[in-house]
């Protein structure tokens, strides 16, 4: 912001006057909410609909368009009645009053809502405009961080975070005075949106493509032969334990085991399963340890095409194949190594299917911690075609997981521009 003038860094051409600052409550008058919990919604048949908080906070962005958006009825309508003059219109902002974390005060903007009778739900603040705002405007502005950063010295709580009605009343809203700027901003980042939602889309495609090829490409239970397979390849599947095909090697759980003030800069790798998750290892999630204390270090010395993989912890099943030869891992994971007759490649597909994870499921101890032994994971079934046939797979679903990646990267960017040109676009 301009110090001299209430002006945002980036605007459009032609647009040159000071933008206004208002409080909350001379921008907004006050609509009612209900308090009806998940199990007083339904998603089949109703009279009215309601906008629940949580949807808010995970599942709805700036804008609730009312004419697509998934939306919940009230399955009593007798807990209607004292809400009619609350109904919701375009225009009408939704906050979400509680969150788990400085997420409260996310909000989203009712569009498209004629013809649709809605109510806004548990844990937010509905409010109204008092005069006519260009669409999009107010509830891209109110989740920026030049909003948003007024409400966190307001927020109360520690585990579950919370903001008031009254605490927002004092907290200013900036706006162009002219309706064609607000109107242009909000179409230009409507149309980032759409980008966004776009490569969304994509990427969600691309998943469960592979999803279903997974299915396909590998034996169900009790078969020899997947339903799908390559060209040229008719012999039977082998099938043995998985203990049978690999070796596994714990990371050190000693008093060898690196404090966090061992960590440095550069030096080798130390995997955590924060980096695991892709068919490679994210590099840039990685810590690091001299060479003196990987030297002191017991248990699995990466080498190229280990599989790391999470046995317990808030990563639990998480796995991925090193492309590097010199590192160590976290206590939570282990190293797996194949022999001869497994391709790495080929197993880290296997354990991405549901047979793996049907064999995990058949393992798996702990109700809310969720972990596995090596032990269990040496009885897993699992079976093999041979060398040839591996590789053709491996190659096969390894360039569709580049692709996926791919997608994923130009959504982050998306993303990430989506988030400059809000610090650039608002005071």
């Amino acid at each position: 912001m301009d110090d001299k003038r209430k002006t945002p860094k980036l605007r459009f051409p032609g647009f040159i006057d000071d933008w206004e600052q208002r409080k909350f409550n001379d921008v907004f008058d006050g609509l009612q909410n209900n308090t009806l919990s998940r199990a007083e919604l339904n998603y089949e048949s109703g009279n009215v609909k309601n906008v629940h908080y949580g949807d808010v906070l995970i599942k709805f962005g700036d804008y609730i368009d009312v004419s697509v958006a998934e939306l919940p009825f009230i399955t009593n309508d007798e807990n209607i009645a004292k809400y009619s003059g609350s109904f919701l219109q375009d225009g009408d902002i939704i906050i979400a009053d509680t969150a788990e974390d400085d997420t409260v005060g996310k909000c989203s903007e009712i569009v498209g809502s004629e013809g649709v009778k809605l109510l806004s739900g548990l844990h937010t603040i509905p409010c109204r405009p008092k005069q006519k705002y260009a669409p999009k405007y107010l509830g891209y502005y109110m989740n920026s961080d030049a909003y948003h950063k007024q409400l966190k010295p307001l927020m109360q709580g520690i585990k579950v975070t919370s903001i008031s009605k009254g605490a927002l009343q004092d907290t200013n809203i900036m706006m162009p005075k002219s309706y064609d700027e607000q109107a242009k901003i909000g179409i230009f980042l409507s149309n980032i949106n759409n980008l966004i939602t776009l490569h969304q889309r994509k990427l969600e495609q691309m998943k469960e493509y592979k999803k279903g090829l997974l299915q396909k490409m590998f034996p169900k239970n009790g078969d020899t032969v997947p339903e799908i397979r390559f060209p040229g390849f008719t012999d039977a599947w082998e099938q043995r334990k998985l203990g049978e095909w690999c070796n596994f090697i714990n990371g050190d759980r000693s008093s060898n085991y690196p404090s966090a003030t061992e960590f440095v800069e550069d030096g080798i790798p130390f995997v955590g399963s924060d980096s695991l998750g892709s068919t490679l290892i994210d590099k840039t999630k990685l810590r690091f340890i001299t060479s003196e204390k990987y030297e002191q270090m017991n248990g699995l010395k990466i080498e190229k095409n280990d599989i790391l993989y999470t046995l317990r912890g808030a990563g639990f099943g998480k796995c991925s194949i090193a492309d590097f030869s010199e590192g160590t891992v976290a206590s939570s994971l282990v190293g797996i190594r194949c022999n001869e007759s497994l391709h790495a490649k080929f197993l880290i597909q296997w354990l991405g299917s549901a047979n793996a994870e049907n064999e995990k499921n058949k393992a798996v101890n702990g109700s809310t911690a969720q972990n596995i032994s090596v032990e269990d994971m040496k009885k897993y079934c699992i079976s093999v075609p041979c060398m040839a046939e591996q590789d053709k797979i491996s190659e096969y679903l390894y360039n569709l997981d580049n692709l996926i990646t791919l997608h994923q990267r130009k959504l982050e960017q998306m993303k990430e521009y989506k988030k400059g040109l809000l610090q650039q676009m608002f005071v």
